[in-house]
């Protein structure tokens, strides 16, 4: 295990999210002066020969970089990950497959919009209906997730010092 190990929130000019690095990576940017610190951790200290430098936790860029809108890819395993990897209509988290809200055989499309997370018991209950035709109302609706909710899933729920950056966006 490096003795840099651990994960840093790295933000834009404008102090919007844009990914994380690692310890070390923060440590050069910030040495580079392309980054500046913004938030530390005060149980950490890095340490040379003859100076002690603050452990980052987040940093900011000093240039905006222009980053193209980025979107989720709607695959199965992000589905899964936006529904919590449980069923939308009991919350059960066993076998669980991929439900068209409205049904593909009804012209039902593959959008975020149309696709959650069901159990197949749920599922084949369901069959070719809406919810509302079966009698099984979903337990939260179905939405296009951010890039910014992903990449908190990437290091866990992260630090408390990143909530501000990150849940504002």
């Amino acid at each position: 295990m490096s003795a840099l190990s651990g994960h840093v929130l790295v933000l834009n000019a404008d102090y919007q999210a844009l990914g994380v690095c690692s310890v070390e990576r923060a440590v050069g940017l910030m040495f580079l002066h392309k980054a500046e610190l913004v938030e530390e951790r005060l149980d950490r200290v890095l340490r040379s020969a003859r100076a002690s430098y603050p452990w980052p936790s987040v940093v900011r860029l000093k240039r905006y970089i222009r980053v193209p809108y980025r979107k989720v890819l709607l695959t199965r395993r992000n589905v899964l990950r936006r529904d919590d990897h449980r069923c939308v209509y009991c919350g059960s988290s066993d076998r669980l497959t991929i439900d068209h809200v409205h049904p593909k055989s009804r012209g039902g499309r593959d959008t975020w919009e149309n696709l959650v997370a069901a159990c197949t018991r749920c599922n084949n209950a369901k069959g070719s209906r809406t919810p509302e035709e079966a009698d099984m109302p979903m337990r939260k609706r179905p939405f296009r997730p951010s890039h910014v909710m992903y990449m908190r899933d990437l290091v866990g729920s992260g630090e408390d010092a990143w909530k501000p950056y990150l849940y504002a966006a």
